[in-house]
């Protein structure tokens, strides 16, 4: 494997760059020093919000590429480079067809907030880990800003009880089980790897210049952009089928382990 042409890492957070306690290790604050003396470009991709993201990564904030919302938003330095957001009437069908279902919890998610639901607390307190910036309100249908995601949160399983009731919004949305508890339903170009490709085209990086490292489904459209791409021992099936490499846990230190034989 010859690491010496790469000039982008691109990581997942939860899953991949975060341990289970969530947390970013100290040893990848300093191999990104390391990174970041060769010019070579960090991106963190994630389906969580800008504003979390950066609270995990807040001392490199400025220096690195974010691609939040599951590709629906991209900032650098605090600049938009990227918005995919849905429209209010697809907003209002997603919902039709999410609020009948017993115990699914869906979060409209905006480039500066989300807006969440008071029907259980128990769910309000779990979101302010994915969430550093949201607002319950009693009606979701009368929320009146532009939206660039619906999440949908169910404490069993997203892939048992969630996916399969809006699957069929798959006809004209993006709909990705993008974690254990977590079902995505954005605009169909509103993903990962559309985010990540307008990224390489304006820095002009390609395929075998690119490292991509991911765990579950919202994470397959990347994996697919690069020659480099590693699933993490603790990836999703679909993931460990698509990745080029496989690497040790996000508890292992999967995503570290890799990058120091990089730099």
């Amino acid at each position: 494997m010859d690491l010496s042409q790469i000039k982008m890492v691109v990581t997942d957070m939860d899953g991949t760059l975060l341990n289970s306690n969530h947390e970013v290790s100290p040893r990848f604050f300093e191999i990104f020093d390391e990174l970041r003396k060769k010019d070579i470009l960090f991106v963190a991709a994630s389906g969580r919000q800008y504003n979390s993201m950066v609270d995990k990564l807040d001392s490199i904030k400025d220096d690195i590429i974010v691609i939040a919302e599951n590709g629906a938003l991209v900032k650098q330095k605090g600049d938009v480079l990227l918005t995919t957001p849905i429209t209010k009437s697809e907003v209002d069908r997603i919902l039709d067809v999410v609020q009948p279902l017993s115990n699914a919890h869906p979060v409209l998610c905006s480039q500066h907030g989300a807006f969440a639901n008071p029907d259980s607390d128990d769910f309000l307190n779990l979101l302010r880990e994915y969430y550093s910036e949201f607002e319950v309100v009693e009606d979701q249908t009368k929320v009146d800003t532009e939206i660039l995601k619906i999440a949908i949160y169910h404490f069993e399983s997203s892939e048992r009880h969630i996916y399969p009731a809006v699957k069929s919004l798959e006809d004209s949305l993006k709909v990705k089980v993008s974690g254990a508890n977590w079902v995505d339903i954005s605009h169909q170009n509103a993903h990962k790897g559309y985010a990540l490709q307008k990224i390489m085209d304006q820095h002009q990086i390609t395929s075998n210049e690119v490292m991509v490292f991911g765990d579950y489904n919202n994470d397959l459209e990347m994996l697919q952009l690069s020659n480099y791409s590693f699933a993490m021992a603790n990836a999703h099936p679909n993931v460990l089928k698509v990745a080029q490499y496989k690497t040790s846990s996000n508890n292992e230190f999967g995503v570290e382990r890799v990058l120091e034989k990089l730099i």
